[in-house]
C-alpha cells in the first residue's frame, strides 16, 4: 500500500538535498509530489522540478474548485510569498509511494486531507548554528543575496517548529543531518520499515 513520505524541517536543514537523493534512488520507487509557490525562482531552479512557480490567480483557481489542500503565506521583505499543495492529480492515495516536502503545518493539513495513516513524517533537524551557517553560505551564492529574508526565515522557524508543535503533530522520529550520507541511509531504512 502506498504512503506519502513528507520531509520537513527548519530552513537550511538540508531538506532539498535529502529530497533529491531520495527521489533519485530508483530502488525506492518514489513518485514526487511537487508543491506550488508564488515566490520568485532562485538561481538554478526549474518550474516543475523544485516547485511549480505560480501566481495568485492559480492559487485562487484551486481554492475556488475545492482542490486546495493547504496553503501558507509569508509576509517577506519582498512581499507576500505563498506556498501551497493542490489536489491536481499528482497523488492516487493508497496506490503508490510518494515523496513530498513542506512545513510542519502543511504536514498536518496533508494528514487531515489524505488520512492519518497515509502520510508519514520525515523530520530533519540540524543544530541552529550549523543551519545558520549553511543558510548564509547558500545565500552568498545567489546573484542577489536576500540576507534580511534569511534572518526572517530563521527566526520564524523557531516558532513554526517549536517543540510543542512538533509533539502536537505526532512526530516521534527525527533524523539528524550532520552527515548527509548517513542521514539519507537512516531515512531509507525508515522508509523501507514502514512501507
Amino acid at each position: 500500500m502506498g504512503k506519502i513520505f513528507y520531509i520537513m524541517g527548519k530552513s537550511a536543514s538540508g531538506k532539498d538535498r535529502i529530497y533529491s537523493r531520495l527521489a533519485g534512488d530508483k530502488n525506492l520507487n518514489f513518485k514526487k509530489l511537487i508543491l506550488y509557490t508564488t515566490r520568485p525562482r532562485r538561481d538554478g531552479e526549474e518550474d516543475g522540478v523544485q516547485y511549480y512557480f505560480a501566481d495568485d490567480k492559480k492559487l485562487k483557481e484551486f481554492r475556488e474548485k475545492g482542490k486546495l489542500i493547504e496553503s501558507r503565506s509569508y509576509d517577506t521583505i519582498y512581499g507576500i510569498w505563498t506556498y501551497f499543495t493542490a489536489d491536481d492529480g499528482q497523488i492516487t492515495p493508497g496506490k503508490d509511494r510518494y515523496l513530498a516536502i513542506g512545513t510542519l503545518e502543511s504536514y498536518r493539513k496533508m494528514k487531515e486531507y489524505f488520512g492519518e495513516n497515509e502520510v508519514v513524517p520525515v523530520y530533519i533537524q540540524v543544530e541552529d548554528g550549523k543551519r545558520l551557517e549553511r543558510a548564509l553560505n547558500r545565500e552568498k551564492e545567489q546573484d542577489n543575496p536576500k540576507y534580511a529574508e534569511l534572518c526572517r526565515r530563521f527566526l520564524a522557524d523557531q516558532e513554526d517548529f517549536s517543540e510543542d508543535k512538533i509533539k502536537d503533530a505526532g512526530i516521534t522520529v527525527r533524523f539528524e543531518n550532520d552527515d548527509l550520507d548517513i542521514c539519507v541511509k537512516h531515512i531509507i531504512n525508515y522508509v523501507n520499515s514502514v512501507s
